[in-house]
């Protein structure tokens, strides 16, 4: 049988009509500039980037040093990076957290459920989890609407979760079960 890791380096590139996820890369850093320098993308999910060099950083230290799961959303029309998209798996729970993150420019064309489709199908059709939740900052409502567009069932809230630019954030949880997605 062949690991979680092996699996998801396997499937590290994954394909629909209109994208492509692959794995980010250094010369992906001016597309991620673009909009994780923009205050409206970043406010629900982290620190606006300061400079394309804080954008190398983290690059480097988040999806280059441990890239298994995390995927940039490359567009096939212009082979252009407009997001990033995740799938951080436990497979002690045979469960994962999906994350993403859109250029603003993008928004409203249906990328992040496209993305977060190809990484339902793999959740649950290769690796065989059982459950693949996501959070979304209370305030940020789109992110929600993705949720539900994928078929997640609204758990509830987790109150005061996270830190996000010295205030305290209430993050929305949404699921979908195996049995639920096979439906």
């Amino acid at each position: 049988m062949e690991s979680t890791l092996y699996l998801l380096i396997k499937h590290n590139r994954l394909e629909s009509e209109r994208i492509i996820l692959r794995p980010v890369s250094i010369e992906d850093a001016e597309d991620m500039y673009e909009y994780a320098s923009d205050e409206e993308t970043t406010r629900f999910v982290f620190d606006t980037h300061q400079n394309l060099e804080a954008t190398k950083n983290v690059i480097a230290e988040y999806f280059a040093k441990d890239p298994i799961g995390k995927y940039a959303l490359v567009l096939k029309e212009n082979n252009k990076m407009v997001g990033t998209i995740d799938l951080r798996v436990d497979m002690t729970h045979k469960k994962a957290e999906l994350g993403y993150t859109l250029n603003k420019k993008f928004w409203g064309n249906g990328y992040i459920t496209e993305a977060a489709n190809l990484l339902l199908e793999l959740g649950f059709n290769i690796i065989g989890l059982e459950r693949i939740y996501a959070m979304y900052d209370s305030k940020n409502k789109a992110s929600g609407r993705v949720m539900e567009r994928l078929g997640m069932t609204r758990e509830g809230v987790l109150r005061k979760n996270r830190l996000v630019r010295n205030e305290f954030s209430d993050d929305v949880c949404y699921s979908i079960l195996k049995e639920e997605y096979m439906k």
